[in-house]
């Protein structure tokens, strides 16, 4: 240290030249040499929003071009099952069997009610395929969402808990695993009286929430064993906050991707199950019911089946590409 009696042109340490090690500052008892600039931490937020999961998979989907069609197509869809007036002013069930039977398609009637041409009882191809959208979307989400809620619940409890609770609910799982969806469901409409909307959602989600009870079974075995778990543990934290705060954000990747592949599964099973009679009936519009009243005219108006079942198609295809987009960008291995 200068003496403070000694002016500044006598400083000893004012003519000495800077060195290398100015710029390091010595860290802890073993002398670890650290660059200052180092030591400045980022915001934490943005460290912590930069190593996201979900971030990192919503800037992959942004620039797959296979989940900009799904998405795109699935918004149509929606906006057709809410509000399908934005899109036809005809009525789908008025019906004139004396003028438009069997109608062949006028292409110059653009979103008009010849469009897509005539079905059986005169009535318009085009608003029954927009009016359709309703009821094959609202059983394929409802569905959806049922079966991920119970079987996402059962799933978990069984990887959590383990032991005998694991063992009961595994054996309950693999019963109704062994039930075919269809098989199963046909049995089930047959006790309803009134076959609507919601008798098909309890039956398809009755049947269907095995899939998502096995995937999050799986998910929470593995994270269960995470380090943030274990450590949640030792300090004492509850049962309930390591479930739901810890191991389902972290679980449900795998489930939201199987779900919204399954999605477009349960609206083929109810257009199926339409289309035998057993599933959604008149005066309900949907494109099942369609189909199966199409399928006498195929010969003579292959038209009427032809544009039903392009929507249902489409439809399918458009879930099934977004939960394949989802999948890639969830899964580190694929990017």
């Amino acid at each position: 240290m200068p003496s403070k009696d000694l002016p500044d042109d006598h400083d000893p340490l004012r003519h000495i030249q800077p060195t290398d090690s100015d710029h390091l500052d010595y860290v802890g008892q073993q002398g670890l040499a650290v660059e200052q600039d180092t030591l400045i931490e980022p915001d934490p937020q943005k460290r912590e929003a930069a190593r996201s999961l979900w971030g990192h998979a919503w800037r992959d989907l942004r620039g797959r071009p296979i989940f900009i069609v799904s998405a795109l197509l699935i918004v149509l869809l929606l906006l057709m099952a809410i509000w399908p007036g934005l899109f036809t002013d005809a009525d789908p069930r008025q019906a004139d069997l004396q003028n438009d039977f069997l109608k062949k398609p006028d292409w110059t009637d653009f979103f008009g009610a010849g469009w897509f041409g005539y079905d059986g009882q005169g009535r318009s191809v085009y608003a029954r395929v927009i009016y359709g959208a309703r009821a094959s979307i609202t059983v394929g989400i409802c569905v959806t969402l049922a079966v991920t809620i119970t079987g996402g619940l059962a799933g978990m409890i069984a990887g959590y808990f383990g032991g005998w609770t694991d063992a009961v609910i595994s054996r309950i799982i693999d019963i109704f695993f062994g039930i075919p969806l269809l098989l199963g469901a046909l049995v089930l409409l047959n006790a309803f009286a009134v076959r609507n909307v919601w008798s098909v959602v309890v039956a398809l989600a009755f049947l269907g929430w095995t899939q998502l009870a096995r995937v999050m079974r799986g998910s929470v075995l593995t994270i269960k064993q995470a380090d943030y778990v274990v450590a949640g543990k030792a300090l004492g934290a509850g049962t309930g906050r390591l479930m739901f705060k810890h191991i389902l954000p972290n679980a449900l990747a795998p489930v939201i991707v199987v779900a919204t592949i399954a999605l477009g599964g349960y609206i083929t099973a109810e257009a199926t199950l339409s289309f035998l009679g057993i599933g959604l009936q008149d005066p309900t519009i949907s494109w099942g019911v369609d189909i199966s009243s199409a399928q006498k005219f195929i010969r003579q108006a292959p038209f009427v089946l032809f544009f039903p079942a392009a929507a249902l198609s489409i439809t399918v295809l458009a879930f099934i590409m977004l939960g394949d987009a989802v999948r890639d960008a969830l899964d580190p291995k694929l990017r």
